[in-house]
Parts: structure tokens; C-alpha cells; sequence
């Protein structure tokens, strides 16, 4: 029998006329912002009409709608969503982001699998046309995507909400205590939080969600498909340059990361004359800027979409295109991971981590906390206070192959024990698991209970069968 929808508290009506009227005394500015941002990315120029809900399609049959905002958590609900279409092949599917690379992510992922729009603005009317011209039957909402009316409607409409992945950092929660009053009303419409963390649970009940709503299973962006064909890209990649030169990569870096990569490869290349980098900004938008950083350092420069691969002759490789990261990281003999040198928060550290290359980051991981804690505590982790520290971890890296093989071991077990959940089918299923026992005894399989727990609660749900 399915769960009943909560009625409207006491108060609702006060908080949510006064947030929406927030936000459309505000909404000029979302103007401002789509063509601000439209000068740095052109493709912030199109699509404006998902963003307020406004549609020419025919409205089509009912569906499930995946919200994520950009391409971290794309790529986190992939494994996810791909098992779901496996066992609901009739049903439809609608992903919403919020970003173009989100956008251009889900159609590499999926194609024309599923149907893809822009999320509308947290207006009233914006959402209400969105539900009813999509109707879905199911919500799945990646991480902290708390748009209060877009839950509220939800709830109107009859559409449980699951939050998956959910997580809320200790900042983000005194950011929120001005909202409290219309958030926490706002979460105690979804039928699931389920939270990355016993810290992340607790935090969303000091937000308002009700203890019987907060399940702790685990980090989806633990579940990491190692790419097919890693062993033939890699072969291709030693191919062109010629020879065998040693190799680190800068991944997902932030624009105020970017001198420090370059003055990082500067103290590393005095010691290794040959040494190339492989430097994937986390944003589109620097592509180009970086490859001219590098060039105007005196760097002989090549790029993924100019020169295919890498060649004897270049000093940096900027990798200019996207869902190509983790096999290049196969390619790296180590890894730092950007978002981390600045209070972003860190980037996904077990991409690396599943393909064996060791991982040196920044201390600010807040975003990635129980993965970073976990690393830590299996030795396949290197953390630099400053951009210093990171280059002294660098160079002993790459100066001690032992190590380094060592490092890989351990992060390629705990990935085998933490990331590849999707080598399990559907819960319950006779044979279903293909990873050796061998290789995940002694090892924590939290997670792996996790992901196979968000299946069974999403299983429960018939709009999905």
C-alpha cells in the first residue's frame, strides 16, 4: 500500500507566500545571471524557456524524473539509473540539471535513452508547469537540491520524493538556519533523505527532516564503472608519445588552482626534464584559458581535441573534453584533484583511486569527507595543507615507483570493497555478484549495502516497474 503524503503544517502557507514572493521581486536577476554567465559559456544563451517552465513539446506520458544538478552528480547517479532502466524498460525517463555540461553529460551517458531539460526556477508557476507537462510519477533528487517549492509541489501532485546521496555539510547547515522554518517544512514532504553519512543524517534532522525519514546508505559516487577498453586507451597513449615519460595529471582544477598547477609542474619538471602534464579544469569555460596560462609559461602546449593525443615534444596536454577523465587518470602515475586548494570542497577522489592511481589533494574536502576519511585511513591518500605541500607530495610520488605501487594496491582493494557496486545486479538476484570474494573480505561493504538498499526502497515504488 503506498506511504500517505503529510499534510500541510501549521504555517506553510505564511512561509512559502513569502519565499515566492522572494523570488520573484528577485527574479530580474536570473536574467542577469543567464547572460552573464552566456558571455563565458554561449550555451547559457539557449534552452531560456526550461528554465521557466515553458514547453512546445507535446506533453507525453507520465515518467521518471532524475534531477542532478551538473556533472559530479550525473555521474554519481549513472550506475543508479542504469540499473533501474535495466529492469524498467517501458518506463520513461526525464533528467533535469541545472548546468550545459550536466546537459551535455546526460546526452553522452544515455543519448536518447531519456529526455533532458533544464530545471525551472523555484517559481511557483515555473514549477506547476513543469509537473504538469512532464507529470512525473517518481522524484529522485541528487545530494542537496532543496528547492522548497518544487517539494511542495511534489507533494500537491502526489509525487514521492526520494533525496539520494543526500549530504549537507556543517557550513551549509548555519547557511540554512534563516530558512529553516520553510526547508524543514519542505523536507518533511519527501517520502526518503537518504544520507551519505551518519553526520549528514543528523545534520538534516537539525534541518527538520523527521528521524523516520533519514536512512544512512552511503555514497552513490562510491559505485565507479572503470571504463571498458582502459588498457587499449592506455596502449594508444604510450603509442604517441613514443616513449616512456613519467606522467601527473591536475584534474578537475578551479580557476585560482591554476597558477599553483603551473608553478607545481615548473618545480617538478627541474627534476624530471621530460615530465608531462595532464590538466582537465573541472569548467568548460577554462579550456582555452588554461592551454593560453600554459602557453604564455613557455610550455609547449596540446589538446585533446586539437591533437588527439599527447606527443614527445609537449609539456602540457590539456584535456579539453568531457567524460574522458578517468581513463586519462589511467594514463597519470599520479593524480592531484582540484577543488581542494580552495573551500570548494574537493572533487571525486575515487576515479583515481578505482584505476590504481595514487591520489595527492588539498585540505579542503568538506564535499568529500567520509571518502577522504576513508582513504586516509587505508593509506591511499595524500593530503597538502598548501600548493607546496602538494608539490613535496608530488615529486616523493613520482620519485618512489614502490610506493606509488603500493598506494595502488590499497585503492584499488578499497575500490573493490567501496566503488564497484554496479559488478552486483538487482538485489536478490541468484548469482548476481561478479567481484571474487577474495578480493572484498576484511573489507567494509557498508556501502554496497547502501546502494543495494536505495534499489530495494526504489523497487517498492510500482511507477517504476
Amino acid at each position: 500500500m503506498p506511504t500517505p503524503f503529510p499534510p500541510k503544517e501549521p504555517g506553510e502557507r505564511l512561509v512559502r507566500w513569502l519565499y515566492s514572493l522572494a523570488l520573484y521581486l528577485l527574479s530580474p536577476f536570473t536574467l542577469y545571471h543567464l547572460i552573464s554567465r552566456g558571455f563565458r559559456v554561449r550555451e547559457y544563451f539557449r534552452r531560456w524557456d526550461e528554465r521557466y517552465g515553458a514547453y512546445s513539446t507535446e506533453q507525453g506520458r507520465p515518467c521518471v524524473w532524475l534531477h542532478a544538478v551538473s556533472v559530479g552528480e550525473v555521474n554519481a547517479a549513472a550506475p543508479l539509473v542504469n540499473a533501474l532502466l535495466r529492469q524498467g524498460k517501458g518506463t520513461r525517463w526525464v533528467v533535469t540539471t541545472i548546468t550545459p555540461t550536466g546537459s551535455q553529460r546526460v546526452r553522452a551517458l544515455w543519448g536518447g535513452r531519456v529526455d533532458h531539460v533544464y530545471l525551472p526556477y523555484d517559481l511557483p508557476g515555473s514549477v506547476d508547469r513543469f509537473l504538469q507537462h512532464f507529470r512525473p510519477t517518481l522524484a529522485l533528487i541528487m545530494e542537496t537540491e532543496l528547492w522548497p517549492n518544487m517539494l511542495f509541489g511534489c507533494r500537491d501532485h502526489g509525487i514521492p520524493v526520494y533525496v539520494l546521496n543526500a549530504r549537507l555539510s556543517a557550513r551549509s547547515l548555519r547557511g540554512y538556519r534563516l530558512l529553516r522554518p520553510l526547508l524543514g517544512r519542505a523536507l518533511r514532504t519527501v517520502r526518503c533523505v537518504a544520507a551519505q553519512s551518519d553526520a549528514d543524517a543528523r545534520r538534516f534532522q537539525v534541518l527538520g527532516a523527521r528521524p523516520d525519514q533519514v536512512r544512512v546508505l552511503g555514497n552513490l559516487k562510491y559505485d565507479v564503472e572503470v571504463p571498458d577498453g582502459l588498457e587499449a586507451l592506455r596502449a594508444a597513449f604510450e603509442d604517441a608519445l613514443g616513449r616512456k615519460h613519467p606522467v601527473w595529471i591536475a584534474a578537475s582544477t578551479h580557476e585560482g588552482e591554476e597558477q599553483a598547477v603551473l608553478d607545481i609542474h615548473r618545480r617538478l619538471r627541474a627534476r624530471w626534464r621530460d615530465l608531462l602534464l595532464l590538466w582537465a579544469p573541472r569548467h568548460p569555460e577554462r579550456f582555452e584559458r588554461v592551454e593560453a596560462a600554459a602557453a604564455e609559461g613557455g610550455w609547449r602546449v596540446g589538446t585533446r581535441q586539437r591533437d588527439a593525443w599527447p606527443r614527445a615534444e609537449h609539456d602540457v596536454f590539456v584535456i579539453d573534453t568531457l567524460g574522458e577523465l578517468m581513463p586519462f587518470y589511467g594514463c597519470a602515475d599520479v593524480a592531484f584533484i582540484g577543488g581542494s586548494l580552495q573551500p570548494v570542497g574537493g572533487h571525486n577522489l575515487l576515479e583515481a583511486a578505482a584505476v590504481g592511481t595514487p591520489v595527492v589533494t588539498g585540505r579542503h574536502l568538506h564535499n568529500f569527507a567520509e571518502i577522504s576519511r576513508r582513504m586516509d585511513e587505508a593509506g591511499a591518500l595524500r593530503v597538502g595543507a598548501d600548493a607546496d605541500a602538494i608539490a613535496g607530495a608530488l615529486e616523493d610520488l613520482l620519485g618512489d615507483p614502490a610506493v606509488r605501487d603500493a598506494i595502488a594496491v590499497t585503492a584499488r582493494t578499497n575500490a573493490i570493497a567501496n566503488v564497484l557496486i554496479v559488478a552486483f545486479g538487482r538485489p536478490g538476484d541468484k548469482g548476481a555478484a561478479r567481484v571474487p570474494r577474495k578480493d572484498i573480505e576484511n573489507h567494509d561493504m557498508r556501502q554496497c549495502a547502501g546502494f543495494h538498499q536505495v534499489l530495494a526502497a526504489l523497487f517498492q515504488e510500482p511507477f517504476i516497474l
